[in-house]
Order: C-alpha cells, then structure tokens, then sequence
C-alpha cells in the first residue's frame, strides 16, 4: 500500500526556547520511507538534532530565537511493517496509569461495566464499541489538560479524547494498552490523529473509537502512554502560538473499508 503524508506548521516564538516535533513517520522494518523534513526560522534553514524514541518515534530537537519558525514535512510509504509484539517492559509500562489515563481512578467504573472473564480480545473490541456508543464526538468540547477521567464525565471529546479513554479502560481490565499519533488517509477533518493499542495475545492491535478512519491505512508516528508521549510539538523556553497549521495523508487507489471489529495491526 502506497501513502502520501505531508504537514505544515507556522510557529510564532516570542523569545528563546527549543523546540521538540513528532511529525516524521516512524522508523519501522518492512515499510521504506521517501521523505523531505524542512525547518526555516525567518527564512534561514535550521538543522535539527535527531532522537530516537520507542517504537520507532523520532523526535527532531532544536534550540530557535525568536521568529516565525516554518516545519514542511513530506513522505511517501511504501511497504508493511510486521506485527509488534509485547515485551516484558511493555507489559509492565502499559498497565501503569498515566497522566491523561487514569486507569487506577476507573477500576471499579471498568469492573461494573465489563466482563473480567472475557479474552482479552473480547474485552478490547467491547471497550472500543462502549467507548465508540458512549462519546460525542465534538471539535472544541474539550481541553488540551483533559484526561480520560474529565472525557467520560462530559461524555464528548475529539480523537485524543476517545483515545484516553479507550486506553484508561484497557489498562483497567489488565489490558495493556498505549496512544498512538498517526497519519490517517480518509480522515476528515484531516489533522493529526490519535489512536490506541492494545495487546491482545501477545500483538499489538490498533483500535479507534472515533470511526473516522480505515485503520488499515494509518501510518504510525510517536507512540506512548497517552498524549503527553506524542504530541506533535513540545515547547521548552519562550512562549510560542501555532499561526498556522495543515495536515495531509492519502493512500493510493479507493480507502479501504472498515468495520472497525476485525483485528487489525498498525502498518
């Protein structure tokens, strides 16, 4: 499957500080990856330090005055990544409770509401659908500080939302379960999508309770405990506004369908 992803971002910083981004796709085996990565403060490229991260995420750092700051990213994917399978260390980090996915506040929540005596396949696909039949999704009815917690009491959120709470419930029937920011051919509004993971015997299984998008044609960009892992900008310094921002990802050929059931891993 080919896909063609791009990003634009316009970055007005105000003072000194440096600059983190997770736009780039995903180091992975099995997928072969033609891509441009531009960085322009007023016009003067800015060559960023490379960092990898888990699961393939690379994180481009650098230091920036202030300015207007221009990101262009390109890629072309061609290829299928293999199924990624758990690890003990993943096993023990994805059942811990995080920053927007507090699981340790949804445990009783999650025991009246679904069966502990289910597989753990049975268990993924009937938190996806609850959590798909549950929220509303809606542009702006939440904040950026939200957890899973705040998006079940307000019963609407946008993709970050019904991802923290997918993955909150999860981890709350002993499910691990992880974010993962992705490029999502066919998604509309286009943007930076969320997702979530969970390990169901012993793979990674991609599941999206927004329904926006084929999961088959998501291409994997950061990867971690909840949002807080892959945010597609990180700020440490001088105050900053995202001016301007688009976001395109297309696959060749018709999008596949889905019926956002049948388990599928993340290419």
């Amino acid at each position: 499957m080919k896909r063609d992803v791009s990003a634009h971002l316009e970055v007005a910083i105000s003072a000194p500080t440096t600059l983190e981004f997770q736009i780039a796709v995903a180091g992975q085996p099995g997928i072969e990856v033609s891509e441009s990565l531009v960085f322009e403060l007023d016009g003067v490229a800015v060559t960023p330090a490379e960092i990898a991260g888990p699961h393939g995420t690379r994180i481009h750092r650098f230091a920036a005055g202030p300015g207007t700051l221009r990101a262009d990213y390109r890629a072309t994917i061609l290829g299928t990544a293999p199924p990624q399978h758990l690890s003990d260390y993943d096993r023990a980090l994805y059942l811990r409770p995080s920053r927007y996915a507090e699981s340790d506040r949804l445990h009783a929540f999650a025991a009246s509401e679904f069966d502990a005596t289910a597989t753990e396949s049975e268990r993924a696909t009937a938190i996806a659908a609850w959590v798909a039949k549950r929220l509303r999704y809606a542009s702006g009815s939440s904040d950026h500080t939200d957890g899973a917690v705040e998006t079940l009491l307000s019963g609407a959120g946008v993709c970050r939302d019904f991802t923290h709470l997918t993955v909150a419930l999860l981890r709350a029937v002993k499910v691990p379960a992880r974010l993962v920011a992705v490029y999502a051919p066919g998604l509309f509004p286009m943007d930076f999508h969320a997702v979530a993971e969970a390990c169901v015997d012993g793979v990674w299984h991609v599941l999206d309770a927004t329904g926006l998008a084929p999961r088959t044609t998501f291409v994997r960009i950061a990867t971690g405990r909840d949002a807080s892992d892959a945010a597609f900008l990180d700020n440490h310094g001088g105050e900053i506004y995202v001016s301007n921002m688009w976001v395109n990802a297309f696959v060749e050929g018709y999008l596949p369908l889905d019926d956002h059931v049948t388990p599928v891993t993340l290419q």
